[in-house]
């Protein structure tokens, strides 16, 4: 084991407010944009758990949100490739939602998103992850279903009744994973959703969901979809327009922004933080490299020393950062706060801690200057 390692693992005590600085500058930039990714993916998570294995959008359409709609002569030009077994429009349309407020509670009114699906087994506008008490439910007149994030906001519980529309619609059960901090969403079949006068069937259609009869093609499949429709449409495969909403929401309201701010603030107090801490433990233990000096180490392997415990400090950093932001996100989850982590951030953000950690090690080299050795005379 190396001195700076062993340093570190017996004298944690004097280390562990770097640790935790570099931890906070982590969970703080993690959590900032968890948030924000996770507000994009609850944006898209009817996408993301459709069963359908490529949709067709406008060719103008580089997102699910902002989409105009296309004609309903597209279907019918779909179905001529002929690895298509099944298109249906995907149909999301809006009710105004109040609940019947019980004693002692408010009225809350407020305009829902209404996403209309069909409870079959299989079906390709119903979400994958809808289990068989979901579909039975839906099944069932004026029964709509809701994420359990949601029930607080819409002011009713699992049974209750409420008024969409103007007409009165049963609670019939909830789902989990379709949270939205903005527009409240609401599922509902077919029947229900004419009941309640937000299914369309007129010349106009939104996406097209579209399953095929072997998935592993998709790629290939949408090409030769872009090809027959000659300009008319664009087929996505269910990745790629997802990960394209999620960027064009990121881009919308100066979000990018925001992270990019919050990311700065988080690198700034990281380094600050770190390095007075580190330049205290260092100082703490002054006496210990004058002994060092005394028998002749020289200042290049003291400084080694000093960037390796840096480094070691990184690495506990990362440790704790992964513990925190575990339990942030537990308690998001426990909360029906969305959060995502991808890849893309998880790595920039390790990357920087360990940053952090060394600059604030190359900052605390100048307290070995006070290493003397005539200093353990006195």
């Amino acid at each position: 084991m190396s001195l700076a390692l062993s340093t570190l693992l017996y004298e944690w005590r004097r280390y562990f407010a770097a640790v935790i600085a570099l931890a906070v500058a982590g969970l703080l930039v993690l959590a900032m944009t968890g948030m924000f990714m996770g507000m994009a993916k609850s944006f898209t998570a009817t996408v993301d758990k459709s069963p359908a294995h490529l949709l067709v959008l406008p060719p103008q359409a580089e997102g699910i949100f902002g989409d105009s709609g296309q004609p309903r002569r597209m279907i019918p030009m779909v179905y001529q490739h002929p690895e298509v077994i099944e298109v249906q429009p995907m149909q999301i349309n809006w009710a105004m939602w109040s609940n019947f407020p019980k004693d002692g509670q408010p009225p809350k009114g407020d305009g829902v998103r209404v996403v209309v699906v069909d409870p079959i087994k299989g079906a390709v506008t119903l979400p994958s992850d809808f289990s068989d008490q979901i579909i039975e439910a839906l099944q069932e007149p004026y029964a709509v279903v809701v994420d359990r994030s949601s029930l607080g906001k819409l002011g009713v519980q699992v049974g209750d009744k409420a008024k969409m529309n103007g007409r009165t619609v049963t609670v019939a059960g909830v789902v989990d994973g379709y949270p939205n901090m903005f527009n409240t969403q609401v599922f509902s079949s077919f029947q229900t959703a004419k009941l309640l006068y937000v299914a369309d069937d007129g010349p106009r259609v939104g996406p097209l969901l579209v399953k095929l009869r072997d998935p592993s093609r998709a790629k290939e499949v949408a090409a030769e979809l872009d090809a027959i429709g000659a300009g008319q449409f664009r087929a996505w495969t269910r990745d790629e327009l997802s990960k394209s909403s999620q960027t064009g929401i990121m881009k919308e309201g100066g979000i990018a922004i925001m992270v990019g701010f919050m990311a700065l603030v988080g690198v700034f107090i990281g380094i600050v933080i770190t390095w007075q801490t580190l330049q205290g433990a260092i100082m703490a233990n002054i006496k210990e490299f004058a002994s060092l000096r005394a028998l002749g180490v020289s200042m290049g392997s003291l400084r080694l020393i000093i960037m390796e415990l840096s480094f070691w400090v990184g690495v506990a950093g990362l440790m704790l950062t992964v513990v925190l932001v575990a339990g942030v996100a537990f308690l998001a989850k426990w909360g029906g706060v969305p959060m995502d982590f991808p890849l893309f951030i998880d790595i920039p953000v390790a990357i920087m801690l360990m940053v952090i950690a060394i600059l604030s090690g190359m900052f605390s080299l100048g307290v070995l200057k006070k290493s003397q050795p005539a200093d353990l005379l006195r």
